[in-house]
């Protein structure tokens, strides 16, 4: 595999390719699936406190990075606070946690899942000072070394002025939910004038996409897989992709995205599929 990375804003290599492992619970399988993974050559993982799978995933690694000749340092793991986590002591508590259970003495990146806190109204004020708070407590994981490097999942722009005002690292990753059909041309602007890279998550749009039309006769032409063309439409803009599978074979399916390139016609064309859908979570209602 084409190991792409990306370098971040914090001075550390992050994979642009990575295993998303969201609803993935069982132990065996997320076994199986990290075994599969790593002899694929996939170096990123990422995973959340929210889907409860840090500790097989921690279990996994044990035993899985000697099975195949790797170092903690030869992969990158991401995790990410959870919204009932969400302030001062909670958050650092939370991800002191989160290395405990994936068995870890620093993760590669942290992330504040969500811009509100649990059991708070989306137009409720305290929101805002959840996640300054959040965010600080980032901040000083990042100073311990505990966090190599800190960023944000389903942030507005709005909400990412309003960090420019409190933080005193910018974050170095943002990752949305970005495919054709919801093109984030703002965030994406945003991440571009502030050194943040954009990661997407559901880039097969929970797999509707994958039966669009335009997608298809692309994927047709170029004897592909319509979500090796999702993939790849990603990829050629710089943006990471972490697609999520317990299918085995289709992790190879979805590593293959580096022996062959999306036109520009292609691009252009994916792109214009824009419709504003969003498959997962709207945020934009957060305070």
């Amino acid at each position: 595999m084409n190991r792409a990375i990306v370098k971040l804003s914090s001075g550390y290599d992050m994979p642009l390719f990575g295993l998303g492992t969201c609803q993935i619970k069982e132990s065996d399988i997320i076994y199986k699936v990290i075994d599969e993974a790593l002899r694929l050559g996939y170096r990123l993982i990422d995973t959340a406190s929210s889907y409860r799978n840090e500790h097989h995933i921690g279990n996994a690694l044990k035993e899985l990075l000697p099975k195949h000749g790797l170092k903690r340092s030869d992969i990158f793991i991401t995790s990410k606070l959870a919204p009932k986590e969400q302030g001062t002591e909670p958050a650092y508590a939370a991800c002191m946690q989160s290395l405990q259970r994936l068995q870890t003495d620093y993760l590669d990146l942290y992330l504040i899942h969500w811009p509100g806190k649990q059991k708070l109204k989306p137009d409720d004020c305290g929101n805002a000072e959840a996640r300054r708070q959040s965010w600080l407590s980032c901040e000083r994981l990042h100073k311990e070394g505990k966090v190599r490097s800190i960023g944000v999942s389903n942030y507005t722009v709005k909400h990412l002025d309003e960090m420019l005002g409190y933080a005193t690292i910018c974050p170095a990753v943002l990752q949305v939910e970005y495919h054709p059909y919801l093109v984030q041309k703002d965030l994406l602007s945003w991440c571009n004038l502030h050194n943040t890279h954009l990661q997407a998550y559901s880039s097969l749009g929970r797999t509707h996409l994958l039966s669009d039309k335009d997608v298809i006769d692309v994927a047709k032409r170029l004897e592909r897989k319509p979500s090796q063309v999702l993939l790849r439409w990603g990829l050629q803009q710089n943006i990471g992709v972490i697609p999520k599978t317990q299918i085995l074979e289709r992790l190879a399916e979805n590593a293959a995205l580096w022996d062959f390139e999306l036109t520009t016609k292609d691009m252009e064309r994916l792109s214009q599929l824009h419709r504003n859908t969003k498959f997962c979570w709207d945020p934009s209602g957060i305070a």
